[in-house]
């Protein structure tokens, strides 16, 4: 059954930093910081949440759905392409009022990334409400355009439709008593580690507590894997999966969002959707850009 992705479609201008910005970085300055990076290396891919996950779901061969927007430079370039590798476009729309969003990424020697990010059409995406279909087995909120989260979180629960709720980069946007609500409307929880820590900083409420208000939640750990809460069984950890090769992280996260979903559509227990998870990341991180590598 096909999978809802609410979230970011956007370019990626991915630079490669032949540094540590640690060692550039002062911090002693940082009220006065003005800093320059020589990046030898510049790409421009396809990229975004949405776009990212849809891609990881193709590849595992579960149908994707992303709901998103497009704006007036390259959009329509950016439809094509999905239509190309069998998602779903129906639901993503193009807007004449603005561009598509931008991500410009900066990576240094060690993995560290820097992000600036327009969000463009992604603005807008809260126009663009939860379809009425009957055949979405789950979704997710993923990083968006914040009346969007907002928005389609509730239109999914009122829907009945079971939804992960990842909020990523788009985490700051919201206070603490609008990140209890999304914990309370979700069926499951996903963060990394630092997110893991400013949503319990942000609500007052403990990853057991977390856990406890949803069917699972799961914290990624990058190399180390990820822990794994699920219904009242005791916090397990999933072992990583040491990558072949490491050449960009850009999009791993969605890699291992496109295993969940695709794992949750099949039944999966949480801890089996969490080693695809970083099966997939792995594969991924061992390629440039968020929609380049393959199974």
């Amino acid at each position: 059954m096909p999978v809802l992705v609410c979230g970011s479609l956007a370019f990626d201008t991915i630079m490669t930093f032949e540094g540590r910005f640690a060692e550039q970085i002062l911090p002693s300055q940082l009220h006065i910081l003005n800093v320059s990076f020589l990046v030898p290396g510049l790409r421009r891919e396809y990229g975004g949440c949405a776009g990212n996950i849809a891609y990881g779901l193709r590849q595992l061969g579960s149908e994707a759905v992303p709901l998103a927007m497009l704006g007036q430079d390259d959009g329509a370039e950016y439809l094509e392409r999905m239509r190309s590798l069998g998602v779903d476009t129906r639901h993503v729309s193009l807007t004449s009022a603005s561009y598509t969003a931008q991500a410009m990424i900066m990576t240094d020697r060690d993995n560290n990334q820097i992000t600036a990010f327009h969000p463009g059409a992604m603005s807008s995406a809260h126009e663009n409400p939860v379809p009425q279909r009957d055949d979405i087995a789950v979704a997710i909120i993923s990083p968006d355009g914040r009346e969007a989260m907002l928005s389609h979180a509730q239109q999914l629960h009122d829907a009945g439709v079971p939804f992960v709720f990842d909020p990523g980069q788009g985490l700051p946007m919201f206070n603490g008593d609008e990140l209890k609500h999304f914990i309370q409307l979700a069926s499951w929880v996903t963060l990394n580690d630092y997110e893991a820590q400013m949503l319990c900083d942000r609500t007052g409420l403990t990853l057991d507590a977390i856990a406890a208000q949803v069917r699972g939640l799961i914290v990624t750990l990058a190399a180390e894997g990820c822990d794994v809460w699920e219904g009242s069984a005791p916090k397990v950890r999933v072992p990583g999966v040491a990558a072949t090769e490491v050449v960009d992280p850009t999009g791993c996260g969605d890699a291992f969002r496109a295993a969940l979903l695709h794992g949750l559509e099949q039944g999966w227990p949480l801890a089996r959707c969490a080693e695809l998870g970083n099966r997939l990341g792995a594969l991924k991180i061992a390629s440039r850009g968020g929609q380049n590598y393959t199974l």
